[in-house]
């Protein structure tokens, strides 16, 4: 199974710990997605300043997901603390497809709802930049993700 995942945003190059031990089932996921190119080009379309950029729909509203089917819920005591990636869904814990979060800040309401697959290791001021709003004027995007 990989072990990181590194996204290079038009804002700089992001490194990914993969967390399996939380999450196989959606670690498995968002490496089958980042290797097939799914990620490349798309948009964060959610990016509130002290809280979360959310990314990982193509068509860039926050609306859809993969072809694939929805995931089963993998919720952990891990905590949504800043630069914790996590699964985006909708009401439905078993929702999550290809849409996911990373903390700007420390978001502890989360914990336990959603289900955390990783963790920034190098690059958290390139996420930090991306442009801010629901949607932003001009979105941060994914220029490349490769999961190894």
């Amino acid at each position: 199974m990989a072990e990181t995942l590194t996204l290079t945003l038009d804002t700089g190059e992001v490194t990914i710990k993969l967390r399996p031990d939380l999450a196989p089932g959606h670690v498995e996921r968002i490496a089958e997605l980042a290797n097939e190119g799914f990620y490349d080009g798309v948009v964060f379309h959610r990016v509130i300043a002290g809280f979360m950029a959310q990314g990982g729909d193509p068509t860039g509203t926050g609306m859809s997901g993969s072809k694939l089917p929805d995931l089963k819920a993998e919720f952990s005591k891990e905590p949504h603390k800043r630069g914790v990636c996590s699964m985006a869904r909708s009401s439905s814990p078993n929702s999550a497809n290809s849409q996911f979060f990373i903390c700007l800040d420390d978001a502890r309401f989360l914990d336990s709802q959603y289900t955390v697959w990783g963790e920034v290791t190098f690059g958290m001021e390139a996420v930090d930049a991306l442009p801010k709003g629901e949607p932003p004027r001009t979105p941060g995007k994914i220029v490349s993700a490769k999961a190894v």
